[in-house]
């Protein structure tokens, strides 16, 4: 029996998928021929050509690969993989009507709508009994995969926590091997400590593992190559956690360069692919609303003109992707100098964290105060969509001086491309000041998808129509 989330079963998922979609779409035949909906119409109107099933097959097959339907990180979340599969389901359909329109004009109407229903009907269904399926199996500790821990002191606990976060993708963690004396027979992180390096390989035999995660700080290098090639004459797969993981960034990538295997600690966290696509949504869709708000802007800009002295667009320098720096344009909100009094107003957390942004600053103008009420200071911002400094979803850009601030870790946000919205700014926007919740950006970018930043700019419309969080 494969395990859940092995490659086996994304095969098994993809030609259950395929079967049920062709299963969905005879039905709906039946279904058009018998109900009594619409005009009658004899089964050989009814019957679908065997061209469209091919048809039908091809385009499952591609937007569900596309939108990643079959990779395990994009997935293991019930309410991940629901959505992804009413999303991929519905854009196959849509791509399938307009190509029936072209070709195959004859398919009945109610036949497709009889088809979407079923075919989201079977998958979201049959998804959902294999993961009842799965959660018992789990519950009796059956298909469970055996994980070892090499290392108990800080990495190996941290590895320890990870991994229990992810029980339900099948991995139990079954203890530590350590290397202290003292720390033999304890108990971490609720597992307990099955022995010393030296009995890694009996412990390995003993408890039937799987997998050995190798977590060990400052280890002898002949030492832990001795080890490895022990652990190869058993059925385990090895891994090894570098004792630099903290300082990796998301994604971070293993593979050749000139022939050295390497570990690539800056890789680009959005693939080829999904940048090509992020971009292409913010092009055509800055562009859409820049067309659609062009009067907005121009009164918004004669208020500002009249309201205080000094420039309708107000530039400020900024980090973007890579720590490149770009000027980052807004509505003018603030009387002329503002930046030069921001000490007057910034305060000091309990923690010793600067607070630069508070409400009732007495540097926001009149129409200011009602601009950043709606977020319409933001919407030059579009124009650096439109060149490339921005997206419209990501990590807010902050000014270089609080990065200055960072620890190094918090600098993984800026390992995508900064944007107008971001999962910190639905989470409570200027309720929760930027640089100190940066564990949210980092959230995104683990979880990147363009699903999710539509979610993400569904969320930020009813935001900033109910004007929550924003000062």
């Amino acid at each position: 029996m494969f395990k859940r989330f092995s490659t086996s079963y994304m095969v098994f998922l993809y030609i259950t998928d395929l079967i049920l979609t062709g299963a969905a779409l005879y039905t709906a035949s039946v279904l058009r021929f018998r109900l009594p909906y619409g005009d009658r119409v004899p089964w050989e109107m009814a019957r679908v050509p065997l061209q469209v099933y091919g048809l039908v097959a091809v385009i499952w097959t591609l937007i569900f690969m596309v939108l990643s339907l079959y990779n395990p990180n994009r997935v293991f979340r019930a309410i991940d993989e629901f959505q992804l599969v009413i999303l991929a389901t519905t854009l196959a359909g849509l791509t399938l009507a307009g190509i029936l329109y072209l070709t195959f004009r004859e398919i009945p109407r109610y036949l497709f709508l009889y088809f979407i229903l079923i075919d989201l009907a079977l998958l979201t269904i049959y998804r959902a009994v294999l993961r009842a399926f799965f959660r018992l199996r789990r519950s009796r500790h059956k298909g469970m995969t055996r994980v070892l821990i090499i290392g108990a002191d800080s990495l190996g606990r941290e590895v320890a926590q990870t991994l229990e976060g992810y029980r339900y993708m099948g991995l139990g963690t079954v203890g530590f091997i350590a290397e202290d004396p003292q720390q033999q027979g304890a108990t971490i992180e609720d597992l307990p400590v099955l022995g010393t390096l030296d009995q890694a390989c009996d412990v390995v035999k003993d408890y039937e593992i799987e997998e050995v995660v190798i977590a060990l700080k400052h280890h002898d290098r002949k030492r832990l190559a001795n080890l490895i090639a022990e652990l190869q004459k058993y059925p385990v797969r090895v891994k090894v956690v570098p004792d630099f993981f903290d300082l990796a960034f998301p994604r971070a990538q293993v593979g050749i360069f000139a022939g050295i295997p390497m570990i690539g600690l800056r890789e680009p966290a959005i693939g080829d692919f999904q940048r090509f696509v992020k971009r292409l949504f913010d092009l055509v869709a800055t562009t859409a609303l820049l067309l659609l708000l062009w009067p907005l802007l121009l009164v918004i800009a004669i208020l500002i003109k009249l309201d205080s002295p000094g420039p309708i667009i107000f530039k400020q320098q900024r980090m973007g992707e890579n720590g490149k720096v770009f000027w980052m344009y807004k509505f003018r909100s603030m009387v002329v100098g503002a930046e030069e009094h921001w000490y007057e107003v910034a305060r000091l957390t309990k923690d010793g964290n600067v607070l630069h942004k508070v409400r009732d600053d007495p540097r926001v103008t009149r129409v200011g105060r009602w601009l950043r009420r709606w977020s319409l200071d933001e919407l030059p911002q579009f124009f650096n969509v439109l060149k490339g400094d921005m997206s419209l979803v990501g990590p807010r850009p902050e000014m270089p001086w609080l990065v200055e601030l960072y620890e190094p870790w918090q600098r993984k946000r800026f390992a995508v491309p900064q944007g107008m919205t971001s999962w910190w700014a639905i989470s409570g926007r200027s309720d929760k000041p930027l640089h100190l919740h940066i564990e949210d950006d980092l959230y995104y970018i683990q979880n990147y998808s363009l699903l999710l930043d539509l979610q993400i700019l569904w969320k930020t419309i009813g935001l900033v129509l109910k004007g929550r969080g924003a000062f």
